[in-house]
């Protein structure tokens, strides 16, 4: 199977204004956050790219927007990786939702959490990995186990992947971060996901690229297999 790239949309004006955004049309990126689109064209300069899927609200678009552009992608739209349905919750501050009783639900047991007049939790993760695991086996036939597909979408949708990758219940989701603009990666087998980063701010991203098989070996797939000791470090090409 593939590698696929976990990308956080960039810093939105809703990021940091207290107030829960979820679906609110029209969210777009704020300064910063189109500063990190930018950023991305370079970032994985050294990253070959086989497609771009995105979230449809606006400010994931944003974030894909230049490194579509530069590599000559489309970006498809996937309404699986859409932001959690917050229901009732959506728009409201913060500093108010903290004090309803499902606000500890959310922390502490959110497989449990469901939003009024919104979704819950466990059926995000549901629909986010049956998206992730359907795109990368259509990736995979297309290109090759060796190929590296980018996917932008939500903070908790996120989460959600990767706690699902590293074989972690929803339960425990809460203690993974995930920052704006931020890139996780993970790297599916045909028994195991591998994770390989975890909210990468400014790291080089050269290193998740496994190297091409030799030609007489072309047809040879990723081991599922876990290093025995520990990782030894990327291997060189030949």
């Amino acid at each position: 199977m593939a590698t696929v790239i976990l990308l956080r949309h960039g810093r939105s004006t809703a990021n940091g204004s207290g107030v829960l955004a979820g679906r609110t049309p029209r969210v777009g990126l704020d300064e910063r956050g189109r500063a990190q689109a930018e950023g991305l064209v370079d970032r994985l300069a050294a990253v070959p790219l086989a497609a771009l899927v995105t979230s449809p609200l606006l400010r994931c678009k944003q974030t894909l927007g230049p490194l579509a552009t530069a590599r000559g992608l489309d970006r498809l739209t996937e309404p699986r990786l859409s932001e959690v349905d917050y229901g009732d919750w959506t728009g409201r501050e913060l500093k108010t939702l903290v004090k309803e009783p499902l606000w500890r639900v959310v922390q502490a047991h959110p497989s449990a959490a469901v939003f009024p007049g919104g979704e819950g939790l466990a059926s995000v993760q549901s629909r986010a990995v049956a998206a992730v695991r359907e795109h990368d086996a259509r990736i995979t036939a297309e290109h090759g186990d060796h190929a590296v597909w980018l996917l932008c979408s939500h903070g908790d949708v996120i989460k959600a992947l990767l706690a699902d990758a590293l074989g972690q219940h929803l339960d425990g989701f809460q203690r993974i971060v995930v920052d704006p603009g931020s890139l996780s990666v993970v790297r599916y087998t045909e028994t195991r996901p591998f994770v390989l980063r975890v909210n990468d701010l400014a790291g080089d991203l050269s290193g998740i690229v496994p190297p091409e098989p030799k030609k007489r070996r072309r047809s040879k797939k990723l081991s599922s297999d876990a290093e025995v000791g520990g990782s030894t470090g990327r291997k060189e090409r030949s």
